[in-house]
């Protein structure tokens, strides 16, 4: 199987110090703060919308994998992911909102295959530990 890759670098002290995260295949260098992570501050990330962007990734490749088998290739599928960062800090809500595009399929055909890829979905797995992981689901 495929294996990937990122490096974290954090120079100075919680608040005033300064980070950068990046991945092996050079498509994400990214700079990180206290302010950007916590105080929702602009010019950089931070490791929830990291996850974020992962875990919609993954499931609306995971999607597109299973409306595939069933003979409904999708035009398109958009994920939009919202992750909540509360008191600890800890993750306490992400929520998942998508709209596809597939032709011929049916409702109840998109539906169970949303449902088995919240399942299935290796990013989704690996998130287990959030308390709560909501999914909207749109055929377009």
């Amino acid at each position: 199987m495929a294996t990937a890759k990122a490096h974290a670098k954090w120079t100075g002290t919680l608040k005033e110090g300064a980070g950068s995260m990046s991945g092996a295949s050079g498509h994400l260098n990214a700079p990180f703060t206290f302010a950007t992570r916590f105080e929702g501050a602009a010019g950089g990330t931070n490791p929830e919308e990291l996850i974020g962007a992962a875990q919609a990734g993954c499931f609306s490749m995971f999607l597109a994998a299973q409306l595939t088998e069933t003979g409904h290739p999708p035009t398109r599928i958009e994920t939009s992911a919202t992750v909540h960062l509360g008191a600890g800090p800890t993750v306490t809500k992400i929520e998942l909102q998508t709209v596809a595009v597939v032709p011929g399929v049916s409702a109840q055909v998109f539906n169970e295959k949303v449902d088995f890829s919240k399942k299935h979905c290796p990013i989704s797995k690996a998130l287990a530990s959030v308390p709560e992981i909501t999914f909207s689901a749109t055929l377009e």
